[in-house]
């Protein structure tokens, strides 16, 4: 198996290959099934819009979830490459973003979410395949963070929440903001803090894919939301 073979099965499945790398100590990947080591640990999610045509195609008149349909998605493709999935889902949580950028160009934003120098804040991961073989891999792409020469930082002052001020994301009041003021805007198109970045604008999710996010993200929070 190597990982041209790997990252096409991925494709094929609609999601987007986003990066590997082989473990070390400190990045806390999980064994195998049989508790052996894991030595490659290749990353798998979205970016454009070809993963929401095929889970919109999976899910015509059927209820199911992104997660649920990543979770099969991905443990067939498991089955079928000889890996072991893992999920950003699951519990204990696993962590992604610093396997992400241990695995590509990607740098932490002001709002906490990952920003990649192409697909801006429009891309997402969805699981992890990780393999008992050091598969052989390119070079980590490394490249600067857009952030880094962005002085105006607009998505700081576009949220109509003020959820956001550069060191950390105030969910409840992002929550509150959505069950108490549903506005088009935010609910329609997504998140305007997201938009008000300009990097990625080509990758930006379409209305469909941004009403399914902010509703799921409004239904999942109701909890925080006090009074």
């Amino acid at each position: 198996m190597n990982l041209d073979e790997i990252e096409q099965s991925l494709q094929n499945a609609g999601l987007t290959p986003r990066g590997a790398f082989h473990p070390a100590a400190g990045d806390a990947v999980p064994p195998l099934e049989n508790d052996a080591p894991a030595r490659t640990l290749v990353l798998a999610g979205n970016a454009g819009p070809q993963m929401w045509r095929v889970f919109e195609a999976a899910r015509a008149g059927r209820s199911m979830t992104l997660d649920q349909w990543s979770e099969r998605v991905l443990r067939a493709l498991a089955a079928h490459l000889g890996a072991h999935a893992v999920f950003p889902f699951q519990r204990p949580y696993l962590p992604f973003q610093r396997w992400a950028m241990r695995a590509e160009a990607c740098h932490a934003s002001p709002l906490g979410l990952l920003i990649h120098p192409d697909y801006g804040l429009w891309h997402g991961y969805r699981g992890a395949l990780l393999f008992a073989d050091a598969i052989i891999l390119p070079p980590a792409e490394r490249r600067a963070s857009p952030c880094a020469s962005c002085p105006e930082r607009p998505c700081l002052s576009a949220c109509p929440a003020a959820a956001f001020d550069g060191r950390s994301y105030d969910v409840p009041a992002c929550a509150r903001h959505l069950v108490a003021r549903p506005e088009p805007t935010c609910m329609d198109i997504g998140c305007l803090a997201r938009h008000a970045c300009p990097v990625g604008r080509d990758y930006r999710y379409a209305p469909a894919q941004a009403r399914f996010h902010m509703h799921a993200f409004r239904e999942n929070h109701r909890g925080d939301v006090q009074g």
